[in-house]
């Protein structure tokens, strides 16, 4: 039987490359993620032991005081509490027969590539909706256990107080966004100048809104501003494939460590019925 000639001959590894397709991934989790755009990426823990990293928050130290000549000014204690963030491996794998690559209908590698990409988008946009809706600093919370209602944006905006200028996102659920349609609601076509964030699709009491379903409870929706969420890479995506020669099959594997965090709770406001 004659060999196959590693110079002319066509390989799975030549129809499927890694790396080209972790790039593709990290391209796609940057593009479709709802929550990601918001936080801050931080790749300092790549290449560090440990599978927990410990992030500080630092307390406020308080409105300065009137002080008379001569006297000394009072000093404030500078106070920080740290809170332990587990670092967390998302992961998914596909399983492809060489009939399916070679025969399959369209583009059996391209779609794998979507989908395990649409899989590690899912988990840590879940986890990062998880941060927010954690947060117990900043938290509007309507009277009598009233339903949400667009009155109640500007309301809980205050919570932000003097720092309430500059770019806010809010997100809602389907529902609650055709709510914001009759009122104060600014189309993202006269807005497109100001958008910072991908899938705006107008404004609202000075906010940038962004409809998502993964906001199920209807009881609460998050106001951000950048900087309130952080992503802190312990490894980017790896794509790995292994070939199974008794059945003719590729897996690829797809992984992301990392540790979502609500690195800045007095910038994200939790509003709940």
């Amino acid at each position: 039987m004659a060999t196959v000639n590693t110079t002319t001959g066509t390989y799975l590894t030549n129809l499927f490359d890694p790396q080209v397709v972790a790039d593709l991934i990290n391209k796609k989790l940057v593009n479709n993620m709802v929550f990601a755009p918001l936080a801050k990426v931080d790749y300092t823990l790549q290449g560090r032991a440990g599978d927990t990293v410990t992030l500080p928050y630092y307390s406020y130290i308080g409105k300065a005081t009137q002080v008379a000549e001569g006297t000394d000014i009072p000093l404030a204690r500078l106070t920080q509490t740290t809170t332990p963030v587990q670092i967390v491996k998302f992961a998914r794998a596909c399983q492809l027969t060489d009939e399916a690559v070679l025969s399959g209908y369209g583009d059996p590698l391209g779609e794998a590539t979507t989908q395990l990409a649409m899989s590690i988008n899912d988990a840590a946009d879940d986890a990062l909706l998880a941060a927010l809706a954690g947060n117990t600093v900043n938290v509007y919370t309507t009277t009598g256990g009233a339903d949400l209602a667009p009155s109640d944006i500007p309301l809980a905006l205050a919570k932000y107080g003097e720092d309430i200028d500059g770019t806010k996102v809010l997100l809602v659920t389907p529902n609650f966004y055709a709510k914001l349609l009759s009122e104060n609601w600014i189309p993202a076509s006269e807005i497109a100048a100001e958008v910072r964030v991908r899938g705006v699709v107008g404004m609202s009491y000075g906010c940038q809104v962004i409809v998502s379903n993964r906001l199920v409870t209807a009881g609460d929706m998050y106001i951000v501003k950048p900087g309130a969420l952080a992503m802190f890479l312990k490894r980017d995506t790896m794509i790995e494939f292994d070939r199974d020669v008794l059945n003719q099959s590729t897996v690829i594997a797809a992984s992301k460590m990392c540790a979502p965090y609500l690195l800045d709770p007095t910038k994200a406001i939790k509003l709940s019925a």
